[in-house]
């Protein structure tokens, strides 16, 4: 897993931690679906659990998919692995008791409720589950174990009116959490992952909108076409066909969606029809006819056991075709497309429907994936049908200005990576732990499989490399991995040691951007747009927008032109991320990538690099303040660094300050501070 998706993960938990031992009552933590929340709910109990063990937790989860006992196999999964020591999780469930009464044990701190059990005319109802909160609280008689009970609202969005007419009375916490939490009640964010961030980490998939005048054939195609290439991610990808329309579904899928299945070309293919339709019966009474087929192989299993099959990553059923249950609580990682039929009753696309596509594939091994297009692939999800509001922003494609390879060959920026612990030539790690006695008795073997899961991926691999098959090598690295890793971490972070020369690149051919405010004209840079002759381009904040509107003006007087034909364009422009090359190492509790926002080559051939920032960026963002300023922090380190390693590169910290600039500079590794004018008078010098 990339450090990038660990840190996004643990940094907005130890947010949500922060929280929750706040005063507020009622935290609302919000995360694209995909993300990671089970994982985070229960690293977030964990952490609690272990300053408080007087703790315990409801978590209500939606019955409908099975949600419940997904959730609770992944804390289980967790506890066993030793990642959650502290969680002792429980199913409740309705087979687990006599005819009477439903028990539940009271020596766990994690309840996993599908609330559909907690309703009117149900078991629980009947005064299970009050009891059984009573004899946690010290509200039973004085006879309870006065435990402090916090409840966790997985997937808020949907009612929980019965569980919350119990909120006052024991519940002293309310978490709730959700990929599309509920404004109108109150379920404002506290914490939340943005998609953007999300997408970055690549924990979920980016998004390709297919053309709306595309068919269910041209997306059955695109699957065919990527096959291939997808299963040498070891993963078989497969279609999901949504049908929402309930009076329809059956003949929607005898009518639209089998003819083109059945068609020569794509016999080969192997589907899935899992879709119930309600209707009046001749005698005027609702009832529900079901469809459960298949071509495939699993034909043979008992139908409740379909949908476990189909979503291993392994599993051969190519096209899934299901309603619009499939909203919630069904992960299915390898399923990478989405088509949802034209004459669908709904407005738009869920969000939740469209998470069910966006879970990467590999993300728990991403690192391994070496080749580039692959990397690519297992983060695109294709998506064909109406598109949520706030999914309405267009990408815009962007191209260097001409003749890209004279925009390439006349502007070439050098760029460093960090070296880590096992790159070190003056440094042998196995003779630094030969030299470390072997203790007498041997610490508990999960504590510091623990420690070795928080380490960075370059421990891990010195880890396995060291040990092999061999169980003192591992007892003695782990018992060590510590101060290994605490080497690593001073020895990364002596930038001038560690950083090395890694490519000389360009600005991409081709890039992209997603439109979402923030525009200005500007027709003096490298870049122009692919789709019109429009001007307008969007950045990522106002800052970044205000600055580039400051480097126009500069441009002019202190940039070299693209060439003598087009003396009013620039060698300068926006480092747009997407195939972008242009980026410099860091390190914060693990190695990260600053890609900077602007480029821009002088008269004289210096490169100046722009990492544009923001004072009120952490607030408007979600981003805990002190982890900004962290990574602010580290950024200076490093441009200090690369400025002196490269002695032609001048890099740049900009930031904007209510209404004005405070511009940190470095050059030859020297830092400097100064204004907007002084930044003028620096490049008048210089240039």
């Amino acid at each position: 897993m990339l450090t990038e998706a660990i840190a996004l993960q643990r940094n907005a938990v130890s947010q949500l931690c922060e929280k929750i031992k706040g005063r507020k009552r009622e935290i609302t933590f919000k995360a694209p679906t995909g993300s990671g929340k089970t994982y985070m709910m229960g690293d977030m109990m964990n952490r609690l659990l272990a300053e408080n063990n007087n703790l315990v937790f409801i978590v209500s989860t939606l019955s409908k998919g099975d949600l419940g006992r997904q959730n609770y196999e992944s804390f289980q999964k967790n506890v066993d692995n030793g990642r959650f020591p502290n969680l002792k999780p429980y199913l409740i469930n309705s087979d687990i008791s006599g005819e009477e009464t439903l028990f539940i044990p009271l020596d766990y701190n994690v309840y996993v409720l599908p609330r559909d059990l907690y309703k009117d005319g149900g078991r629980l109802m009947q005064g299970g589950f009050r009891n059984f909160l009573l004899n946690l609280t010290e509200d039973y008689f004085g006879r309870g174990l006065r435990k402090t009970i916090y409840l966790i609202k997985d997937e808020c969005h949907d009612a929980t009116n019965n569980i919350d007419k119990l909120a006052d009375e024991f519940f002293k916490k309310i978490i709730n959490v959700s990929a599309t939490p509920d404004k109108s009640k109150g379920q404002i964010p506290d914490v939340w992952i943005s998609d953007e961030d999300a997408v970055e980490a690549k924990l979920i998939k980016d998004i390709e909108w297919g053309d709306e005048n595309e068919t269910l054939e041209d997306a059955i195609r695109k699957l065919e076409e990527i096959k291939s290439d997808y299963v040498s991610l070891g993963v078989n990808p497969c279609l999901i066909i949504q049908i929402s329309n309930k009076d329809k579904a059956i003949d929607e899928w005898n009518n639209k969606i089998k003819p083109v299945l059945d068609k020569t070309e794509h016999q080969s293919l192997k589907w899935m029809v899992l879709v119930d339709q309600k209707r009046k019966n001749a005698r005027g009474k609702n009832e529900t006819i079901s469809l459960c087929d298949t071509n495939d192989k699993v034909k043979s299993l008992p139908i409740k056991r379909w949908k476990d099959y189909a979503k291993k990553g392994d599993s051969t059923i190519d096209v899934i075709v299901f309603k619009m249950v499939i909203s919630e609580g069904w992960d299915i990682p390898r399923a990478c497309m989405l088509f949802q039929l034209r004459d669908t009753t709904s407005t738009q696309l869920d969000q939740q429907v469209m998470g069910r596509v966006r879970r990467n594939p590999r993300l728990l091994d991403f690192e391994n994936i070496i080749d580039e297009n692959l990397q690519k692939l297992a983060t695109t999800a294709w998506i064909w049908g109406i598109v949520p509001d706030e999914n309405k922003r267009h990408t815009r494609q962007v191209k260097l200005w001409g003749e890209s390879s004279f925009v390439q060959d006349k502007i070439k920026i050098k760029t460093l990576k960090l070296r880590e612990l096992s790159d070190r030539k003056d440094f042998d790690y196995k003779a630094y732990l030969n030299s470390i006695p072997i203790p007498a008795s041997h610490k508990n073997l999960f504590e510091l499989y623990r420690k070795l899961e928080k380490c960075s991926d370059d421990i891990k691999r010195l880890c396995y490399e060291y040990a092999g098959d061999n169980s003192a090598r591992w007892w003695h690295f782990l018992e060590n991995v510590e101060s290994i890793q605490k080497l690593n971490n001073q020895y990364i972070c002596d930038y001038e040691k560690s950083l090395v020369e890694d490519k000389v690149v360009s600005f991409p051919v081709a890039s992209s951007y997603v439109e979402g405010g923030n525009t200005q004209d500007i027709d003096t840079w490298v870049w122009c747009r692919k789709d019109s002759d429009t001007l307008q381009f969007a950045f990522d904040s106002e800052s970044e927008r205000l600055w580039a509107v400051e480097l126009e003006k500069i441009s002019s007087r202190r940039c070299e032109p693209i060439d003598s034909e087009e003396i009013d364009r620039y060698l300068w422009g926006k480092n747009f991320p997407v195939n972008s090359e242009i980026k410099y190492d860091y390190y914060l509790e693990g190695i990260h990538a600053s890609y900077p926002d602007f480029v821009m080559k002088d008269k004289r051939g210096n490169i100046h690099i722009f990492e544009v920032k923001s004072v009120n960026k952490a607030k408007d963002s979600g981003i805990d303040k002190d982890e900004y300023e962290k990574k602010v922090n580290e950024l200076k380190k490093c441009y200090k660094a690369c400025s002196k390693l490269l002695s032609n590169h001048h890099f740049y910290l900009p930031i904007r300050n209510e209404g004005c600039w405070d511009i940190w500079s470095y050059i030859n590794g020297v830092e400097d501070q100064t204004d907007l004018d002084g930044f003028k008078k620096m490049l008048s010098n210089n240039t």
